[in-house]
């Protein structure tokens, strides 16, 4: 595999904002010349879990990521609209405003989702897939228990360092170093007044999210897909990405070491130097 880190120094991101279907949107823009590539996180997260991925990629491509409607810096839309169909809409709609052309799209999780549903249904605006620990559909009876319990009030904190303190990934399996696990917690509050912090996250969009079944679209997938899943995942079962693989047309399937479903925080190097080999 080529190794990444024999790559030049990647470029500082910034972060830059787009207005899409009425929402304005957050995106880490990695710079460089090379093909654009759209970096997607999972539900809840926000785009600096891709940031240890993205520094390897960006001296190879320019990457952006995302924040998702309704998380990281990204607007909430009112009333809640977190269907995959919106997702889906906001990358077209990112893809048209930027000028892009051919992009590679990697999701992890709830972004690998919406990246399978939005290669079947747009095959034209995509180069190559990659699919991160996410599989084509959700558990849909724990989806709805979860969305059929009483409404609680947004969880508020009365500092930073106590919402930083109560931060957990879910689920909660990770080989990631405790200290990058703080610095996502980190990135994802905000601070809404005297003694008032939040998470950056609608809890809306877990409440109201409409998933697509994508199992039926997988053979409608043309563009070459790279299949990851974390050897320890608890997610993304080893049968479940295995026949994902045969389903779509051109698809590869790698299974990483030492990484649970947080693939982009257990193994950034390794799923790194696995694109870049098979983007070769």
């Amino acid at each position: 595999m080529r190794r990444s880190a024999a790559s030049p120094p990647a470029p500082a991101p910034r972060d830059r904002f787009v207005t899409v279907n009425g929402l304005r949107l957050r995106y880490r823009d990695w710079g460089g010349r090379g093909a654009p590539l759209l970096a997607l996180h999972g539900s809840s997260a926000h785009a600096h879990w891709w940031d240890p991925v993205a520094r390897r990629l960006a001296p190879r491509f320019r990457v952006l990521a995302l924040d998702w409607r309704g998380h990281g810096r990204s607007e909430w839309p009112r009333p809640p609209a977190y269907r995959t169909e919106d997702f889906v809409a906001d990358l077209v709609g990112v893809i048209e405003r930027l000028g892009l052309d051919r992009v590679v799209v990697a999701g992890h999780s709830m972004g690998g989702h919406a990246a399978l549903v939005f290669a079947a249904w747009h095959p034209d605006r995509l180069a190559r897939l990659v699919i991160v620990d996410a599989k084509p559909m959700v558990n849909v009876r724990r989806l709805l228990e979860f969305q059929a319990r009483p409404e609680r009030p947004r969880r508020e904190f009365p500092s930073r360092a106590a919402a930083l303190r109560r931060f957990r990934l879910m689920p909660p399996e990770t080989t990631a170093p405790p200290a990058l696990v703080r610095a996502i917690g980190a990135r994802g509050i905000r601070r809404l007044g005297p003694d008032r912090w939040v998470y950056r996250f609608d809890p809306a969009c877990e409440r109201t999210r409409v998933p697509v079944d994508a199992w039926p679209l997988l053979s409608r997938i043309a563009a070459p897909t790279l299949i990851v899943r974390g050897e320890g995942s608890a997610v993304l079962p080893r049968d479940v990405a295995e026949r994902m693989a045969k389903l779509i047309p051109s698809a590869r399937f790698e299974e990483l070491p030492r990484a649970c479903h947080h693939v982009t925080l257990d193994a950034p190097a390794a799923l790194a130097d696995c694109v870049l080999a098979w983007l070769d």
